[in-house]
């Protein structure tokens, strides 16, 4: 029979003792995931505490508390969030540790949490690009039914207040909003809507 190592050992107990992922799972997500999200947590850390002398061992701190709660809890959903927040919270125990708060030690606990929620850049230009895509087709829409999506879909206006604003009957503004949306569907998606079917 084959010995076991120490880590697989390790392994074995932390699952019959209730854990959902490995060690070694977690090392591995470390060093995907965590790892590379080094540079965002250093400018986080650096932005948010004022001596610049503790921010190598903050990061250390920070590394260790994600492997910990990994280990303990299973890996999170959104690894940037949960770094940046247990980075914060490491930064907020800190203040809270040295009961004398020096009121520059944090720079604004409220802006640490902007940064946690801050899209990546990547996702900023997807939806912007989405954004150009959406005004694009809806520029397109006939004037009328154009007018009627807007003062539906976006200023939220019930029927009876669309045909009011608008001077039509509600079938009228019926029909716009069934049409804008059909146009609108096929020139986002590609593909005219078979009026015909029945769902």
């Amino acid at each position: 029979m084959a010995e076991i190592s120490d880590a697989e050992r390790e392994d074995i107990n932390l699952r019959l003792q209730g854990t959902m992922v490995s060690v070694t799972e977690v090392s591995f997500w470390f060093v995907r995931d965590v790892l590379s999200l080094e540079a965002i947590l250093m400018h986080f850390l650096q932005h948010n505490w004022q001596n610049e002398s503790d921010i190598v061992d903050l990061r250390q701190e920070v590394y260790l508390r994600v492997f910990e709660a990994a280990v303990q809890h299973g890996l999170p959903e959104h690894t940037k969030r949960f770094v940046l927040t247990t980075a914060r919270n490491l930064l907020i125990d800190r203040v809270r540790r040295e009961q004398v708060v020096p009121i520059d030690a944090v720079a604004d606990v409220e802006a640490m949490t902007v940064a946690i929620d801050a899209p990546g850049p990547d996702r900023v230009v997807m939806a912007r690009e989405e954004l150009r895509r959406l005004q694009t087709a809806l520029d397109r829409l006939p004037p009328r039914c154009r007018e009627a999506i807007i003062l539906a879909h976006i200023e939220g206006l019930s029927g009876q207040e669309i045909a009011q604003r608008m001077s039509i009957s509600e079938a009228t503004v019926s029909r716009h909003l069934s049409n804008g949306i059909d146009a609108f569907t096929d020139m986002l998606f590609g593909e005219p809507v078979d009026r015909t079917r029945k769902p």
